[in-house]
C-alpha cells in the first residue's frame, strides 16, 4: 500500500494545504466501516459509481404542465413567518412581475402562512395538501419556489428536501438595498430583454502538482467544452480558458468585465477558512485561480483567488448565469455535514451563511446576474468521476437546457434526479 494520498477539493486559506486529504489506509478503513483518524474534517462518502439515467428527469411537474410557462407551473416565494416587512417591500417589483406571469398560480408564503422553524419539507407541504413523494401539482404549491432569508432562519436542509420535487432557489442579502437591486435587475433583464452575448465560457483551473484541479480540468471542464450536444446548438459561441489561461485577471474579464458571457462555468478550488476567522464570511468560497502556486506554497494570498471584492463597481453582469464548481461556492453550513462516518459533528462556522461572491453578483447596483449555481459545503471529485461519461451528463444536460433558454429551476432537475436516486 502506497503513502500517496487522495486530495479532495478545497484549500485551507490559512495553511495553504488541502481541507481534506486521505491516505489509501484511510480509504480502506472507511470502506470497512472502521474508525479512522482525521486531522480536521471527516469524509463525505466513498465514491459512488452508480449509473443513472440523468437524461430523463423524473420529478418535474405532472403531465400536462408546461414547465416553461409560469401560468401553468406557478411561482411562489417563501419568507420566514417573522421576516422584516422592509424586505418584502424591497422585493415588491419582482413579486408583482411574477404575479402577472403566474396569475392564479402565484403564491406568497409569509406571515401566518410563512415558514416556521424547524419545519421540514413534508410538514410545510402538508399544509397545502401537497406530498413530498409525488409529482408537483402547481394548484397546491407552485413548481418554482424562491426562498428568501438566511440559512439560519430557513435551513439549507429544508431547501434540499424541497428541491427534490420543486425548482427551488434562495436569495439572502445583508441589506434591504441589495434585495431591491436584485429584484430590479431580474425584472429589467426580462422586460427590457437585456442580454449578454450568446456565449458559453468554460474556466478550468489546473494548478501545478494539484491532483484535484487536474482531475476537474481533464474530466469535467474539457469534456463539457467539447461536448457535441452543446457545440451543435446554433447561434452559440463556446470557448475555454484552461490551465495557464485560467488566471484571476482573466476571470475578472469573464465576471463583469469585457468578455462576460451569458453562461459561465468555472471549476476550481474554493477558499476555506477556519471557524471564527475574520475573513470567513467575506471570502469563504472565493474561487482560487491559476495564480496559486499549488499545495505547499503557504497561506493563500488574495492575489491567488477571486472574491466578491474583485467584482468591479462598473461590472456588466446583467443577464449572466454563473455556475461554480468549487468548495463553499454558494455557502457554508454551521455544522460539518460530513460527520456521519466518524460520528463527530464539529462547527465549521459561527453560523450558516450564503457566500459573499454570489451575493455580490446577484445584487450588483449596476445590474446583477440572473442566477448563480454553486455548492453549499465542499465539492467532490466524485461528483463527476465514474464509469465512462455517465457522471458528467447532469452537468452537460443542465448547461444544454440553459442554452435552450429553459428556466434555471427546470434545467437543474437533472441534478435533483441524481440526488434523489443516490
Amino acid at each position: 500500500m502506497s503513502d500517496d494520498f487522495l486530495a479532495l477539493n478545497g484549500i485551507d486559506a490559512v495553511t495553504g494545504d488541502y481541507l481534506l486529504k486521505l491516505t489509501e489506509a484511510d480509504i480502506v478503513k472507511i470502506a470497512k466501516g472502521e474508525e479512522w483518524e482525521v486531522n480536521q474534517n471527516p469524509l463525505l462518502y466513498a465514491l459512488n459509481k452508480r449509473n443513472y439515467d440523468e437524461e430523463n428527469p423524473s420529478m418535474a411537474p405532472e403531465a400536462g404542465v408546461d414547465g416553461t410557462n409560469l401560468a401553468e407551473a406557478g411561482w411562489g416565494i417563501i419568507f420566514a413567518h417573522n421576516e422584516n416587512p422592509a424586505i418584502l417591500d424591497a422585493l415588491k417589483e419582482l413579486i408583482e412581475h411574477r404575479q402577472v406571469q403566474a396569475g392564479d398560480l402565484f403564491k406568497q408564503f409569509s406571515g401566518d402562512n410563512g415558514y416556521f422553524p424547524p419545519q421540514d419539507a413534508a410538514e410545510f407541504l402538508s399544509q397545502y395538501k401537497a406530498t413530498p413523494h409525488d409529482h408537483v401539482d402547481p394548484t397546491k404549491v407552485p413548481y418554482y419556489l424562491l426562498i428568501v432569508g438566511s440559512p439560519e432562519t430557513i435551513s439549507y436542509g429544508f431547501q434540499y428536501e424541497l428541491d427534490v420535487q420543486y425548482a427551488v432557489g434562495r436569495i439572502y442579502f445583508e441589506t434591504v438595498e441589495e434585495y431591491a437591486q436584485y429584484a430590479h435587475s431580474v425584472v429589467q433583464a426580462e422586460t427590457q430583454k437585456l442580454a449578454l452575448p450568446r456565449q458559453v465560457r468554460f474556466f478550468g483551473v489546473q494548478n501545478e502538482n494539484d491532483k484535484a484541479t487536474q482531475l476537474s480540468a481533464e474530466s469535467l471542464v474539457k469534456p463539457l467544452s467539447i461536448a457535441e450536444r452543446l457545440r451543435k446548438l446554433p447561434n452559440w459561441d463556446l470557448q475555454t480558458d484552461l490551465a495557464e489561461q485560467a488566471t484571476k485577471a482573466r476571470l475578472g474579464e469573464l465576471m463583469g468585465g469585457k468578455d462576460t458571457p451569458a453562461l459561465l462555468f468555472t471549476a476550481s478550488h474554493g477558499a476555506g477558512f477556519p471557524n471564527g476567522d475574520n475573513r470567513q464570511f467575506s471570502q469563504q468560497g472565493a474561487l482560487i485561480c491559476q495564480d496559486w502556486p499549488g499545495p505547499g506554497s503557504g497561506p493563500l494570498e488574495e492575489d491567488y483567488y477571486f472574491s466578491a471584492q474583485d467584482i468591479a463597481d462598473d461590472a456588466n453582469l446583467w443577464g449572466l448565469i454563473s455556475f461554480h464548481f468549487a468548495c463553499y461556492g454558494a455557502g457554508t453550513p454551521k455544522v460539518d455535514e460530513f460527520g456521519h462516518r466518524n460520528n463527530k459533528w464539529p462547527d465549521i462556522a459561527p453560523r450558516s451563511f450564503v457566500a459573499r461572491l454570489p451575493q455580490r453578483l446577484l445584487s450588483h447596483p449596476k445590474g446583477g446576474a440572473l442566477a448563480v449555481i454553486g455548492h453549499v459545503e465542499r465539492a467532490w471529485g466524485s461528483s463527476f468521476t465514474g464509469a465512462g461519461d455517465a457522471q458528467i451528463s447532469s452537468f452537460r444536460s443542465t448547461l444544454l437546457e440553459l442554452m435552450k433558454d429553459k428556466p434555471i429551476g427546470l434545467a437543474m432537475e437533472y441534478f435533483n434526479s441524481r440526488y434523489a436516486a443516490l
